[in-house]
């Protein structure tokens, strides 16, 4: 089958730094799927691995964001059969789904949602895990609609996982939404989206938000360059507040600055259960059929933004440079091969 994979770690530019190759198609055992490819999102995480993990000269596939159609099952599976659509992340250990065919654990596969398209729905599975774990399972906010819910500080709303946590906070917590952003393009985007109050984070923006909620808010969402924003996050915290971070501080974080208003601190890593086998692990499956009947239903959308075409070296070395630009709004998807 036909795949992209990376044998050391490059700079983009480099002509190596992704190539195409053809590999054996794998075949399904215990409680995996063999899914066909049909559409891909790339993530931060691809950026990632493709610098730092070096591979040994071994051919190894990214990709941990994928929508297609399941092929065969192995002996043990129950949830689903060859011929259902489904969309996933996968699993950071096991090759990933830059290729035409990949094997997946059926407990962190969700059925794909019926109004979109494969490409449509390839945007959401990693995003959407990650910022429903945020916000449900380590912030724990309550879904429903209370009157004195508080507020949410997103940090970098127009990324992909900005993007769903703007939805879900907003149509399904009675929270109040704030969300960085300091384009016009990434203002409106975060605002279609949902956001209440959009705050320019190019510009000291601690006041932006304390001159709308004195008080500080409940939450903040630590997306991107936490380091940078420790101080101002720590100001705008309301006491007994929590943050939750995903992203990887360039150096250590002044955590003691969090005592004296009692705040906790979460971090967020959407392939834990997958990591370890937690006995939860099918929660994710759970959750991304509750993310297809919310998009199926109109309450949720896609965040599908850039289109780079089919699936090969060339267009996922455009995909990479664009998510190393920082300058990615949504999700980047890439389809067929």
């Amino acid at each position: 089958m036909k795949a992209v994979a990376y044998r050391q770690p490059a700079p983009i530019e480099n002509p190596e730094s992704l190539i195409d190759l053809e590999v054996p198609a794998p075949k399904p055992t215990g409680r995996e799927l063999l899914v066909r490819v049909e559409a891909i999102s790339v993530n931060p995480v691809d950026v990632k691995v493709r610098a730092g993990v070096d591979p040994s000269g071994q051919a190894k596939i990214l990709g941990w964001d994928a929508a297609g159609t399941v092929l065969a099952v192995g002996p043990d599976t129950t949830l689903f059969k060859p011929g259902d659509e489904v969309f996933y992340a996968g699993a950071l250990e096991r090759p990933g789904a830059y290729a035409e065919q990949q094997l997946v654990d059926e407990r962190i596969v969700g059925r794909k949602p019926k109004s979109l398209s494969f490409a449509e729905a390839a945007a959401l599975p990693l995003t959407s895990i990650t910022a429903w774990e945020l916000l449900f399972d380590r912030l724990r906010v309550s879904k429903g609609k209370p009157a004195d819910a508080g507020s949410v500080l997103i940090l970098g709303g127009a990324g992909g996982v900005g993007s769903i946590a703007i939805q879900l906070a907003r149509r399904l917590t009675g929270l109040k939404v704030f969300a960085t952003a300091s384009r016009p393009e990434t203002q409106a985007w975060v605002r279609e989206l949902g956001a209440h109050h959009v705050i320019d984070h190019g510009k000291p923006w601690a006041q932006q938000v304390k001159a709308i909620v004195p008080h500080g808010v409940e939450y903040v969402l630590g997306l991107t360059h936490t380091e940078a924003h420790f101080e101002e996050i720590v100001e705008v915290l309301a006491p007994q507040g929590a943050l939750a971070l995903i992203d990887d501080p360039a150096r250590p974080l002044p955590i003691n600055k969090l005592k004296s208003k009692s705040a906790s601190l979460h971090w967020e890593f959407m392939f834990t259960r997958a990591r370890y086998q937690t006995p939860d692990m099918i929660a994710q499956h759970h959750l991304l059929n509750e993310v297809a009947d919310l998009v199926d239903a109109g309450v949720l959308r896609t965040t599908l933004k850039t289109h780079l075409g089919t699936i090969n070296a060339a267009n996922l070395k455009r995909a990479h440079a664009l998510i190393e630009s920082g300058r990615a709004m949504g999700k980047v998807v890439l389809s067929g091969f």
